[in-house]
């Protein structure tokens, strides 16, 4: 048998099951795992990410949670790097590691590499600052929905700051930001075996929403509140914070912000699901550990 340095990546939408699945698989292999959630890497974020629990983390070792904080600046760049320098070490001790996370471009950086996406134009920039300033974070939806239909479609667009940096790249050059990530630039040295999770729509919306009212429950309005005082980093511009950051700012009641949590978070699973269907190298299956685990023995060499 091919004893080549293998990582197995489960990925798929927000509430489908990957942290559960991504454990078992872990402990099948005898393997450890590296986080690929933008925002589980951030040590001030806990029950709104959905950060695995004191007890999964004690089961297998992970990688990349909490490592972070909320005033740094973190992107798939950031990601890419320290991904590779985590599963050069990880491969030391065991050729095949496990990477479980549902953010997209940063599986992708971390697989193919990021093409070198040109710097900000100042006098570009300040036309956008004066755009969110003036009309908000709509604003800026109104604009990449209008010139840019990809990122709008399967970008952040709830985050003003990746919505301004895919406006500015496409007036500076004409092209989504998002195409930029298409095509291969980097060579890996370990093969990649991609296997994202799937259930039926209207699970995994229950699914979604039933998480929500469990991190209400366990007081994710006391871990916002404690956040007031950075409330207008980009860390925070994500579901299930700024919906409750506008509720403690007196612009909604609890209840529309709760709502708003659970329709935010089913948009995001549509546009996550729309992403990783895009990538025809991903092996699709249900949430089971069994299932997943025979998916990559067959695909291991």
């Amino acid at each position: 048998m091919n004893e080549q340095n293998t990582c197995i990546i489960i990925g798929g939408p927000t509430a489908v099951g990957k942290t559960d699945v991504a454990i078992e698989v872990a402990k099948y292999f005898g393997t450890e795992i590296i986080s690929a959630d933008s925002r589980q890497c951030y040590q001030e974020l806990n029950i709104g990410v959905a950060r695995p629990s004191p007890h999964q983390l004690k089961l297998i070792p992970h990688h990349w949670i909490a490592n972070y904080s909320i005033s740094d600046d973190v992107n798939a760049a950031v990601f890419e790097r320290d991904a590779l320098q985590l599963v050069s070490s990880l491969f030391k001790k065991n050729r095949i590691v496990v990477m479980v996370g549902g953010t997209g471009l940063y599986i992708r950086a971390f697989t193919d590499g990021l093409n070198q996406i040109p710097p900000a134009d100042a006098v570009i920039r300040k036309k956008w600052d004066t755009v969110f300033n003036d009309e908000g974070i709509g604003g800026l939806q109104r604009n990449i929905k209008k010139y840019d239909p990809l990122f709008f479609q399967q970008g952040e667009i709830h985050n003003p700051r990746r919505v301004q940096r895919a406006l500015e790249v496409f007036e500076q050059t004409g092209k989504s930001i998002l195409s930029f990530h298409l095509n291969p630039v980097a060579k890996r040295s370990f093969k990649v075996i991609k296997v994202a999770l799937e259930l039926q729509r209207e699970v995994l919306y229950k699914r979604i929403n039933a998480r929500v009212d469990l991190m209400m429950e366990n007081n994710l309005l006391n871990e916002v509140k404690s956040l007031i005082p950075y409330s207008t980093l980009n860390a925070l511009q994500t579901v299930g914070y700024k919906e409750l950051l506008n509720f403690l700012g007196g612009k909604i009641s609890l209840e529309e912000a709760v709502l708003q949590i659970k329709q935010h978070t089913r948009r995001y699973a549509k546009r996550q699901m729309t992403w990783f269907k895009g990538d025809k190298d991903w092996h699709w299956c249900a949430p089971d550990k069994e299932a997943v685990i025979a998916c990559c023995e067959k695909l291991i060499p």
